[in-house]
């Protein structure tokens, strides 16, 4: 097996959406209750030498019939493992959301490791792990959860109002929030690789005075940008966040 291509057993991590001539891979990491899925759109705008993989944690979709991860140490080693047989190209990470914390946590791993150190870290949505405000006091239940996501603006929030498939995204929804939830480190460590940080204008569960933090978690430069629009700025404004990701990975305007 060449480096670069996939092994055994890492395949069900991803969708991959491959480039006609790959030079550098970019990997995305989906929100709380969110999916690969999340990034079906962005490989037709990114350069052509712009591979896409998109994670895929497990509980969900094509891996509903596995048990959700619900600890951010577990997270982070499984995909770290299984991103291995993938880094044969420069690679670089986005993560939205609850996904900005689980791709620092994944590039700290790899830079521990391996020495590996990506292109850029892309955050969005997402305070810095040690700016990260307190968590609400007491466990919440099912209906304050829900009405939560919804709250955010939840692209995919239709589906908590079905009867069918409520039982289906729930516990894939539960699992992610405790996981977040108990996700405090008081002194995460610096990264070697540039951080860029994305938020929007009016998002009630990341302020964009809040992304400044990742600066420090970054001995490579820093860059911030915000969007109008709530939590999930992201959606509406696809077409230019992509082009701008795009640009910082290659150095060339595209599209946008």
């Amino acid at each position: 097996m060449s480096r670069g291509e996939p092994g055994a057993g890492s395949e069900r991590w991803f969708r991959h959406q491959p480039a006609r001539a790959p030079r550098v891979r970019l990997v995305c990491f989906p929100h709380a209750g969110g999916a690969a899925s999340s990034y079906r759109e962005w490989g037709g705008l990114l350069p052509p030498d712009v591979d896409l993989l998109a994670v895929q944690y497990p509980g969900r979709q094509n891996r509903l019939r596995e048990p959700c991860v619900e600890t951010m140490e577990e997270l982070a080693d499984r995909v770290a493992a299984a991103l291995a047989p993938y880094l044969g190209l420069p690679v670089a990470f986005f993560g939205h959301s609850m996904g900005s914390s689980v791709a620092y946590e994944v590039a700290l791993r790899l830079e521990r490791r391996s020495g590996l150190v990506l292109e850029r870290l892309f955050v969005s949505g997402r305070a810095a792990p040690h700016r990260l405000p307190a968590p609400p006091s007491g466990p919440r239940d099912d209906h304050e959860l829900l009405a939560s996501v919804r709250r955010l603006g939840e692209p995919d929030a239709g589906a908590y109002d079905d009867p069918e498939l409520l039982p289906l995204v729930l516990p894939s929804l539960r699992a992610d929030h405790r996981l977040i939830g108990a996700y405090r480190p008081e002194r995460p460590a610096p990264l070697s690789t540039p951080v860029t940080a994305f938020g929007g204008e009016s998002d009630p569960a990341c302020p964009v005075e809040e992304l400044a933090g990742w600066a420090e978690l970054t001995t490579a430069g820093f860059r911030q940008r915000s969007f109008p629009g709530g939590h999930f700025y992201l959606v509406e404004h696809r077409a230019e966040l992509v082009s701008l990701v795009g640009e910082q990975l290659t150095g060339a305007p595209h599209g946008v």
